[in-house]
């Protein structure tokens, strides 16, 4: 056979299959028909597994959420905590307690002692 006849043969062969293939007319083929469940299983498989990487996608973005979230309450844990240690300095009671007309004792405490003879 010559080169020409070849290529002629292989290109009606692929246009051949490709019209097959389009036309449905596979389908119908006893190889195809009996690999079907194989081919469904396949298909399952792919989906199962587009479904898993969009879930898993899904839950890396609401744990950045929660990592942004839980350093934005630390961050005002930190604030706050300092906001309190500041109000409960002595100086700052002493403070607050002058304007409500309370004021510090300058007169140490004494030790009262009782003797039960």
């Amino acid at each position: 056979m010559s080169k020409k006849k070849k290529r002629a043969i292989n290109a009606n062969g692929a246009t051949n299959s490709v019209r097959s293939f389009l036309g449905g007319a596979f389908l119908l083929n006893q190889k195809t028909v009996r690999q079907l469940p194989f081919l469904l299983f396949i298909a399952i498989l792919g989906l199962v597994y587009i479904a898993n990487s969009y879930y898993s996608e899904k839950n890396i973005r609401r744990t950045d959420k929660m990592q942004r979230e839980l350093k934005e309450l630390r961050y005002e844990y930190i604030s706050t905590k300092s906001q309190l240690m500041q109000l409960q300095r002595q100086s700052q009671i002493a403070k607050m307690l002058a304007k409500k007309g309370i004021n510090e004792s300058l007169v140490p405490p004494t030790k009262i002692f009782i003797n039960n003879d």
